[in-house]
């Protein structure tokens, strides 16, 4: 009985001191933080962090620590692991302003709304918050307009350039008809005029068939007296 209380005791003992161990950690990393010497805070939070995963304080403020490196993907997401598991209302809230104001910045702004809402479900009191969260609300609604008007025009040019062919052939088209009837026409007028040739031709062949029977009923005549006589 005594050697199983002297386990737990021990055991105690050693969580005391990871605990320890890791507030240590997280009090040193602020202390660069507040020097503003980040990189070194970045440290000292993933040291705490190799203490203790679930240490909400330590994740957060790595977060803060790798955004102010413009590390900002990697930060978002040692928010939301921080978010997870954090109890209290008011750093929680402080968690997922820090992920919208983050995604607002990239202008995410569906995600930013979303990260905003959950914050003041946790600090309805946070007039910042609100404001951000009315603010990409509006600049939402704008992307989405403009998004659809870039559509619309993208639309508009197609057709445009659809119209644009269409009138191409049919200009085309037309072209290939007017040439087709001048074609005809020069056709109708080369055949009217050989007809006309033919008529001229046959008409000068009757004029001339006419002459040589008139001769020849004049030399017949002659002929004929001549032989009379």
């Amino acid at each position: 009985m005594k050697k199983l209380i002297l386990m737990a005791l021990m055991a105690i003992y050693s969580i005391a001191g990871l605990a320890q161990a890791d507030r240590q950690y997280i009090r040193s990393g602020n202390r660069f933080y507040r020097q503003q010497n980040f990189v070194k805070a970045e440290a000292e939070y993933r040291k705490a962090l190799s203490v203790n995963q679930e240490n909400p304080q330590a994740l957060y403020n790595l977060g803060c620590a790798l955004l102010m490196q413009k590390k900002d993907s990697i930060a978002v997401q040692q928010f939301e692991k921080a978010g997870k598991i954090e109890t209290s209302p008011m750093r929680k809230a402080k968690i997922y302003h820090n992920i919208g104001f983050t995604c607002q910045s990239h202008k995410l702004y569906a995600e930013a709304i979303e990260a905003y809402k959950e914050s003041l479900r946790n600090n309805p009191s946070d007039d910042e918050t609100r404001y951000n969260l009315a603010l990409c609300k509006r600049l939402n609604k704008n992307n989405k307009q403009n998004q659809n008007q870039s559509k619309n025009n993208k639309n508009s040019h197609k057709n445009k350039d659809k119209n644009k062919n269409q009138n191409k052939d049919k200009n085309k088209d037309n072209k290939n008809n007017n040439d087709k009837d001048k074609q005809q026409q020069q056709q109708q007028k080369m055949s009217k005029d050989n007809a006309e040739q033919l008529l001229n031709a046959a008409m000068q062949d009757e004029q001339a068939t006419q002459r040589r029977i008139k001769d020849a009923m004049r030399n017949g005549r002659s002929r004929k007296l001549d032989k009379n006589w």
